[in-house]
């Protein structure tokens, strides 16, 4: 799979690094241990977030070396927000933050049915600042698309114009549907899979994300 069959391949990122695509290999094996699945989501968000966070702009700045006085550059002005889809999100939220470590964290909860496969919403709770940072999203899987869009169709009714969505795997399906469904979101993926099974379940995927996690099955 590649980006070429999105018609807006500017707004979808795939995160193809080599180190990525290894621990992606590890983290789809259904040997590996939960301690281990765990360690690589964090270690995969922290990749990702660098990805993300690329556009940032820069400023100059006077630092004092140990030798002598230089102009160096530091993030302006940008403050972010983490919002984990509960609950398999929070899995990706410690790499987030070890790279962002004044970064603050939301949380959005949503569940899927398992007969139509949509999404209800059923917690949330944001920084009161919400409006004046940038979204990450984080969800290590991306299906249907049906969470990812009610997230952010519920992050863009409390007034916030920067959201970027970033996940570990997706289907082609759940890309599509979250382009189309916001003009302005941006997508990040450490892989895009083939498709979708009767049940939803990206193909050949991982499993279930939260359950691995968390180590409930």
């Amino acid at each position: 799979m590649t980006t070429s069959q999105f018609e807006d391949e500017e707004r979808f990122v795939l995160v193809d690094h080599p180190l990525v695509q290894h621990k992606v290999a590890i983290l789809r094996d259904k040997e590996t241990t939960t301690k281990q699945f765990r360690e690589l989501v964090r270690e995969l968000a922290l990749f990702e977030g660098y990805e993300a966070t690329r556009d940032f702009p820069l400023e100059d700045i006077e630092v004092e070396t140990p030798l002598e006085t230089c102009i160096a550059k530091q993030v302006k002005g940008k403050k972010v927000a983490i919002i984990p889809i509960l609950r398999a999100g929070l899995g990706m939220v410690e790499g987030m933050l070890e790279l962002m470590p004044s970064a603050r964290v939301g949380h959005v909860g949503m569940y899927r049915d398992p007969k139509t496969h949509e999404p209800h919403e059923y917690f949330a709770k944001l920084p009161p600042d919400i409006t004046s940072r940038t979204c990450m999203i984080v969800d290590p899987m991306l299906a249907t698309g049906g969470s990812a869009n009610a997230a952010i169709d519920y992050l863009r009714k409390q007034g916030i114009e920067d959201i970027r969505l970033l996940v570990l795997v997706a289907a082609p399906e759940g890309i599509t549907s979250v382009l189309e469904h916001d003009p302005d979101v941006r997508v990040f993926s450490c892989a895009l899979d083939r498709e979708l099974n009767e049940h939803a379940y990206i193909l050949p995927g991982l499993g279930d994300a939260g359950d691995r996690i968390f180590g409930t099955k």
